[in-house]
């Protein structure tokens, strides 16, 4: 088993011992874990404080800089955990997710959390993907 740690270009750093992706290659195949994406611009600064739906679409471009440099795309995607901050944001969040997942509908979990790691992100989303 083959572990290779997955930090694209111009992506934020992490605040710990940890990695935006993991690429687990096994047998034929390959899994690529990825850490809760936050709207959170390299420099470390919230993007679009609150705004569930400018937030969805930067955290799904962040997790696409992730699955590509990991030889991956959306279709590769099995899994979804989302954690709102306002259950009402649902529809926001959800006209954006469903865009990236129209033809693949990966199974998905979706939580209301009390907060996240950073004031202002409403959103957190986390991938599994497979190939």
């Amino acid at each position: 088993m083959k572990r290779t740690l997955i930090q694209p270009p111009n992506h934020p750093a992490p605040r710990g011992a940890y990695s935006p992706g993991l690429l687990v290659e096994h047998g034929g195949s390959s899994t690529l874990y990825l850490t809760g994406q936050l709207a959170v611009d390299p420099e470390g600064k919230v993007v679009a404080p609150f705004d569930a739906a400018a937030q969805t679409e930067y955290v799904f471009g962040l997790i696409g800089s992730i699955l590509r440099a990991a030889g991956m795309d959306f279709g590769d995607v099995v899994k979804v955990d989302t954690f709102l901050t306002h259950m009402p944001d649902f529809e926001k969040f959800s006209a954006v997710r469903n865009r990236f997942f129209a033809d693949s509908r990966p199974v998905s979990t979706l939580l209301e959390v009390k907060g996240l790691a950073r004031e202002g992100c409403c959103v957190e989303i986390e991938v599994t993907a497979v190939k």
